[in-house]
């Protein structure tokens, strides 16, 4: 689990399981004092544990105290974001809708914290759910994406999977765009959710004819050289900085840089190998002499022999939020005010390689695109021969 809530209620202390996860529920049995609801998948303990102590079962997972003080007021205490300290915010109750907390600063938390609604999505269907998406050998993260969907509109609405209708859908759609907590790519991603378990699982074709939401149409924020060359300059750290370099000198996502592996680089041939990227699908991208150089260097330093970049544990590869934690920081470090992030370096390797001349059929290879049409926005933030003109009033002053 990537977040871990603790329902702080009159009796109890709760803690539900969004998506099974086996370490995090055998550290909870190790702790003790608990014990597991299997028919609701939750976790409970008593009124009088201790939330920091608690949390002490599992340090590498951020936590979210959740605590009843009234009806209509609930207040959150945020913990383990970041190496973040204890913060209490109080938040207003939303009734049927999900609330997404400011954090501290400007950038927000990018997880929705559910109210305690009961729970409509029975085991019995979440199982059959997952057998579908492993019988189609969808990826870990899609499956996760889909049952989190298909619990989200069953518990929005207080209704079982079996008596949704067309109408019900809209209307949770609706409830998503009005708390301003979903863009455009999450709705259409909850409507695909929603069709998929409607199709094979209850075989029901009601919602087919469901309207999508239109995405916005919104050009990728990029860095120049010169704030690139900040960037790196400025980070003393080996492993992040090699881990920024891959992502900018290479084109990679985010999702495949920590996973790499130390067989995946190839430093004769200069040739990085992605295994089982967006899609399921293999590709290889260039390495850069400089990228290689180094890392060389850092193999000898850490001794590397599986990730590239270990986690913690290093049995693990880093997560994809420390990786994002880490580029914030070089960020701030050089004093850049743009709103980016980490996927901005992969858009600013195809941008610069566009600038310089490179054809856009190898950039769609490169960063594994199916549709040119994927590439081809970035010639729009391209500095080329559009925005070289000069404009009339240089002309004039």
């Amino acid at each position: 689990m990537d977040v871990i809530y603790l329902f702080y209620e009159a009796a109890s202390v709760r803690i539900p399981f969004l998506d099974y996860d086996r370490n995090l529920f055998n550290m909870l049995t190790a702790y003790g004092g608990g014990f597991w609801d299997n028919a609701r998948q939750e976790f409970f303990f008593r009124r009088d544990v201790d939330a920091k102590s608690l949390r002490k079962a599992f340090p590498f997972v951020p936590c979210v105290k959740v605590e009843e003080n009234a009806p209509s007021v609930r207040r959150l205490r945020i913990f383990g974001f970041l190496e973040r300290p204890w913060k209490t915010l109080p938040v207003k109750s939303m009734p049927n809708a999900p609330v997404v907390l400011p954090a501290s600063g400007s950038q927000p938390f990018d997880f929705p914290v559910l109210f305690s609604l009961p729970e409509k999505l029975s085991e019995n269907w979440r199982s059959k759910l997952e057998t579908e998406l492993r019988s189609r050998k969808y990826s870990l993260r899609t499956q996760k994406a889909y049952i989190y969907y298909n619990r989200l509109i069953c518990r929005t609405l207080q209704k079982p999977p079996e008596e949704l209708r067309p109408e019900d859908v809209t209307e949770f759609l609706a409830t998503m765009e009005k708390s301003k907590d979903y863009s455009a790519a999450s709705m259409n991603l909850a409507i695909s959710a929603i069709k998929f378990f409607f199709r094979n699982v209850l075989k029901n074709d009601d919602i087919s004819e469901q309207h999508r939401p239109r995405h916005d149409e919104r050009l990728p924020m990029v860095l120049s050289k010169e704030e690139i060359k900040k960037v790196l300059g400025l980070e003393k750290n080996p492993k992040h900085r090699l881990l920024l370099m891959l992502v900018y000198s290479s084109g990679l996502r985010v999702s495949e840089v920590v996973a790499l592996k130390k067989e995946h680089i190839d430093l004769s041939r200069k040739v990085i190998f992605i295994r089982l990227g967006k899609g399921r699908k293999d590709r290889s991208t260039l390495l850069s002499d400089k990228a290689a150089e180094y890392i060389e260097e850092y193999y000898d330093f850490y001794g590397i022999e599986k990730w590239l970049f270990p986690g913690q544990p290093a049995t693990r590869h880093l997560t994809i939020r420390s990786a994002q934690h880490i580029f914030d920081k070089a960020v701030r470090r050089a004093g850049i005010e743009k709103k980016i992030t980490i996927h901005g370096l992969r858009h600013t390797f195809a941008t610069h390689l566009l600038e310089s001349g490179t054809d856009i059929r190898y950039i769609q290879t490169l960063l594994g695109h199916v549709s040119i049409r994927t590439t081809e926005r970035y010639t729009h933030v391209a500095k080329r021969n559009v925005l070289s003109i000069k404009s009339p009033l240089d002309t004039i002053l």
